[in-house]
């Protein structure tokens, strides 16, 4: 796709994360954050906010700036929150947040313990956060913009990920918002099937793990949120995780990219890390709070349009025919009581030799989801 058409699509793109993701009603202050990359579809969804009546507060995001934080601030300097966070997350209505990022790379050589004492000083601050989309008091969505970084990452022309991406968001649909609607309605269906089930056992190359779901609600990620969406997901039971888990894809975060995971579980903790890059990253995370060590999630990737690996996890976590779990910050909505600084989504292809189990009863078979 041409960066033309996307152009002509940043409306409907607009009005979707407005409408069908946010549901902006008059009066409500809308928080729309992003880097400048994404500068048309910032003043699409501002200008699609005062058509729904609402006001929006954009928050400019300039690139660098975290980077440069981490690197010089002092301690009080880097735990700092500014009003402009505080409003954000504890203050608007609604939050909408586009990544564009320009160097995907540019925190990759900050000191790991000065990047985790950025993310304990915000831990209450994104509770408070998970506790109002919890309770419906904040409604929020997460997008992501094309920019070339991205598709270097992903190994993409910058018009064939751009393409990518709109797919992935369902744009190229007649109707986006009702296409999102199907893929929920079909996602009930594994919802339906999984609700009265006691136990996940998921196994693929170098994985055998069993966890408990017993008494959890699962949640349908239908595009309203995460609008590169399409999974089930659930917090599993904090000490039931018993087994070990190989991650099929890298994990890219803080500028980093910690590739060859490897964890071992028992009793719901991991007792074994190790990583064939960037181990010391991975095992600073792990020690950066008691949570971090537990799940916080588990989840079904529902999402065909998406199918292959980018780089980013937005993207990646949705893969059709994966499965992936997250070390630390569970939802609460899931019932997941576990709290931690961190979330690290963790991918397990199934594609190829995987299965997911459920009471013994098969749900995914080579990448093959078997409810319908």
């Amino acid at each position: 796709m041409s960066r033309f058409l996307l152009d002509r699509s940043i409306d409907r793109w607009a009005d979707l994360l407005t409408g069908y993701c946010t549901d902006v009603r008059p009066g409500q202050q809308v928080a729309i954050s992003g880097e400048l990359p994404a500068q048309p579809l910032i003043e699409a969804t501002s200008r699609a906010v005062m058509r729904a009546g609402g006001h929006p507060v954009v928050l400019p995001v300039l690139p660098g700036l975290d980077a440069m934080l981490h690197r010089s601030g002092m301690d009080e300097q880097i735990s700092f929150i500014s009003p402009v966070e505080r409003f954000a997350r504890e203050e608007a209505d609604v939050s909408i947040r586009i990544l564009a990022d320009e160097n995907t790379r540019g925190s990759s050589t900050v000191d790991p313990a000065r990047s985790m004492l950025w993310r304990r000083a915000r831990r209450e601050l994104n509770q408070r956060f998970a506790e109002r989309a919890a309770n419906g008091e904040l409604r929020w969505s997460l997008t992501l913009f094309p920019t070339p970084a991205f598709a270097q990452d992903a190994g993409m022309s910058t018009d064939e990920y751009t393409d990518f991406i709109f797919r992935a968001c369902k744009l190229h649909e007649p109707d986006p918002a009702e296409a999102w609607r199907a893929l929920r309605a079909r996602q009930s269906r594994i919802i339906d099937w999984l609700e009265p089930r006691q136990e996940l056992h998921l196994v693929g190359p170098g994985t055998d793990l069993r966890v408990a779901i017993g008494g959890r609600s699962w949640i349908n990620s239908d595009g309203s949120r995460n609008l590169l969406s399409g999974e089930v997901f659930t917090g599993p039971v904090e000490d039931s995780a018993e087994g070990e888990i190989a991650c099929s894809f890298p994990v890219v975060t803080g500028g980093r990219e910690i590739a060859g995971i490897r964890l071992k579980f028992a009793s719901g903790v991991v007792v074994d890390a190790s990583a064939a890059r960037n181990e010391d990253y991975l095992l600073s995370a792990l020690d950066s709070d008691e949570g971090a060590r537990r799940l916080g999630e588990i989840a079904i990737g529902t999402n065909t349009d998406i199918d292959r690996f980018t780089g980013q996890i937005l993207l990646d976590e949705k893969i059709g025919g994966t499965a992936h779990l997250a070390l630390g910050q569970g939802y609460p909505e899931t019932g997941s009581t576990n709290r931690s600084a961190i979330h690290w989504d963790l991918i397990v292809d199934l594609r190829e030799g995987g299965r997911v189990e459920a009471d013994g009863q098969p749900l995914v078979v080579n990448g093959d989801i078997l409810i319908r």
